[in-house]
C-alpha cells in the first residue's frame, strides 16, 4: 500500500429537512487498497461517500485528492482522478450499452468531446473486464438490474481514476458476478488504484477489505482491519445480539452468521 490518495479531513454534514447529522469525520483511503465502509442503515455512509465525492458540500472540513483541496478543483479535473457510482444510478434513458460505458471517458477526451481509438480501446476492455461485451449494442433500457448495474460498473472504471468510490455497486448482483467484480477491484488496487465501498455484506467486507471503517448513528466508531472490526463485542455493541463469528475456512478471515434460528412454521398454518 501507498500514500493516502484521498484523505477526509473532520467533515460534517447536516441535512436542511431533518434532524440527522454526520458528525466531524475522518478518513484516509491510501493507494493499493479497498477500504470497506460497514454499518447499519441510516448511520451515514453514503452520506459519508457523497462528501468524499463533492456531490455534497461538507458543512465543515476538507477533503484532499492526492493532497490537493477538492475545492480548488474543477469538476473534469476531478472527474480525471475521481469516480464515484451511487446506489441508483439513471438507467431510465435510452442510451447503448457502449454509449454509456463511453461516458466514462468524456473527461479524458479532446476536442469536441469525441472518443478516440484510445478511448474505444478502454471501452472494450471495460466491457470485458465486467462481462458485458455480449450486448454493447443493446439499450440500457433492455437490461436486467444485475445488468444495468454491470454497465455502471464498466462505465466508472472507464474513467480510469486514481480513486474509485463506490457505494453498494453489488447490491443487484448475482455470488458470481459479485466475486467477480471484487477480483477485478482487487486487480485494479493491485496496479495502484484506491478504492472505498459501501457494503452491507460483511462477509463480502471481509473477505475483499483491507480495512474497514464502521459507522453508527452519524458517527466513525471503528476504523482497522477485518480482523480487527468484525469481531463479537464490535458488532453486537453495533447490531445488537444474535451474531456469531467463525474463521473462513481458506482465508482465516471472520465470517458473520447469525445465531438466532429461523422460525419453523407448520404445514396449514400461515
Amino acid at each position: 500500500m501507498g500514500h493516502n490518495a484521498l484523505s477526509v479531513e473532520s467533515v460534517s454534514y447536516q441535512y436542511a429537512t431533518s434532524e440527522w447529522r454526520l458528525f466531524p469525520s475522518s478518513f484516509s483511503v491510501m493507494k493499493g487498497e479497498i477500504l470497506g465502509i460497514i454499518g447499519p442503515n441510516g448511520s451515514g455512509k453514503s452520506t459519508l461517500l457523497k462528501l468524499a465525492a463533492r456531490i455534497l458540500s461538507p458543512g465543515a472540513g476538507t477533503v484532499l485528492l492526492d493532497g490537493r483541496d477538492l475545492n480548488g478543483m474543477g469538476r473534469r479535473e476531478i472527474a480525471r482522478h475521481l469516480a464515484y457510482l451511487p446506489q441508483n444510478a439513471e438507467s431510465h434513458l435510452d442510451y447503448t450499452v457502449e454509449e454509456v460505458v463511453g461516458m466514462g471517458r468524456f473527461a479524458h477526451a479532446r476536442g469536441m468531446g469525441f472518443l478516440g481509438p484510445d478511448d474505444i480501446d478502454v471501452v472494450t476492455r471495460c466491457l470485458f473486464q465486467t462481462e458485458t461485451e455480449g450486448f454493447r449494442q443493446r439499450s440500457l433500457s433492455r437490461l436486467s438490474g444485475g445488468e444495468r448495474q454491470r454497465v455502471f460498473l464498466a462505465s466508472v472504471i472507464a474513467q480510469e481514476p486514481k480513486v474509485l468510490l463506490l457505494d453498494e455497486p453489488t447490491s443487484a448482483l448475482d455470488i458470481h458476478h459479485q466475486v467477480r467484480f471484487f477480483n477485478l477491484l482487487t486487480d485494479l488496487v493491485a496496479e495502484g488504484m484506491a478504492v472505498a465501498v459501501v457494503m452491507h455484506d460483511l462477509n463480502l467486507a471481509s473477505l475483499f477489505g483491507d480495512r474497514l471503517l464502521l459507522l453508527k448513528q452519524g458517527k466513525i466508531v471503528h476504523q482497522g482491519s477485518p480482523e480487527e472490526i468484525l469481531n463479537k463485542q464490535i458488532l453486537q455493541e453495533i447490531y445488537g445480539d444474535g451474531v456469531e463469528i467463525v474463521e473462513h475456512p481458506a482465508t482465516g478471515r471472520p465470517v458473520v452468521l447469525p445465531t438466532t434460528a429461523p422460525v419453523q412454521h407448520k404445514k396449514g398454518i400461515s
